[in-house]
């Protein structure tokens, strides 16, 4: 299923969608029956992967149809001046520290894009979400990562909340979605197993050397980074990792992108522990009250799935 001629319109048209708590699009229509949900949720043995190795890989998320609708509004994004681009939390062209090479980073495609919009309440990604964070599931922030070919920069090891120490308690998720297939050759995500259970690490840089890290780890933690798993994934799939999982990816030199969108999640509760605006535009929640409002929507209440 594409999107129709209505919903690229509402693609389109500049608005601010995250006023919008549901989904505004056909994309994902058929996915989001209320009886159809058992059939995204993982399996005993993934869960134990997840909470044993720190991720679990390879979930399918995304169809063909569903991949080119979200790649047609990730080339309008490209262009700085496009439609909504006001709304975006963040915005690089470039974040790479290496003038020879490109890592695309924004911040906020969901209150742009209809589809990255929809995709925040794909059953693919709230109904696991719910079983690995143990409640009902919030929406924190996404992010969209791109390498291009031959010159995609890195993304350097880091652990996630390491960023987001602005929220408590530690209850929050990753899904990295594949728009690409991703191999070692163009620059796939590799985990750290285990590294989920490390302490919180200092933040040493997003997009520096791969080896920036290593100013901050024991000596038994470094030796365990040289054994890094690469997650290759089929397009349209994802993997979901710990908040504290120590994990980055190595450039793209080969002919193909690597295009990437990330939805972070937290289970419904997390708190506010700063005054300041949580996201760059967004409005200040108290310190101890919980996330909620305009850019925070609940994606999946467990009270009301098991009506």
């Amino acid at each position: 299923m594409t999107l129709g001629a209505e919903d690229q319109t509402l693609a389109l048209t500049g608005n601010d969608l995250s006023t919008i708590h549901a989904p505004i699009s056909s994309l994902f229509a058929d996915h989001l029956a209320k009886q159809t949900l058992d059939q995204f949720r993982l399996s005993d043995s993934q869960v134990s992967h997840f909470h044993d190795h720190g991720y679990v890989a390879g979930i399918p998320v995304l169809n063909h149809p569903q991949i080119e609708a979200l790649i047609d509004e990730l080339t309008e994004f490209f262009q700085s001046d496009h439609a909504g681009a006001e709304y975006w939390y963040e915005y690089n062209s470039n974040e790479s520290i290496d003038p020879n090479t490109v890592l695309f980073h924004a911040l906020g495609a969901w209150r742009i894009g209809s589809g990255f919009h929809d995709l925040l309440w794909h059953p693919a990604i709230t109904v696991p979400a719910s079983q690995l964070l143990g409640g009902s599931v919030r929406f924190w922030h996404d992010q969209l990562f791109c390498k291009p070919a031959l010159h995609g920069g890195v993304v350097a090891w880091h652990q996630d909340y390491s960023y987001w120490t602005r929220t408590e308690p530690m209850a929050h998720l990753t899904c990295w979605i594949g728009l690409d297939h991703a191999t070692t050759e163009n620059g796939c995500l590799h985990y750290v197993p285990g590294s989920h259970k490390w302490d919180l690490l200092p933040i040493t840089g997003l997009a520096g050397g791969m080896e920036s890290i290593k100013q901050v780890l024991s000596d038994d933690q470094y030796e365990k980074m040289q054994n890094p798993v690469a997650v290759e994934m089929q397009a349209g799939q994802c993997s979901f990792h710990h908040p504290l999982m120590v994990h980055g990816s190595f450039q793209n030199k080969c002919d193909r992108p690597r295009r990437a969108t990330v939805v972070n999640a937290v289970r419904d509760g997390v708190c506010a522990i700063s005054n300041e605006p949580l996201l760059e535009g967004t409005d200040a929640i108290p310190v101890g009250q919980p996330l909620d409002g305009q850019f925070f929507p609940l994606l999946l209440d467990i009270s009301e799935s098991k009506e």
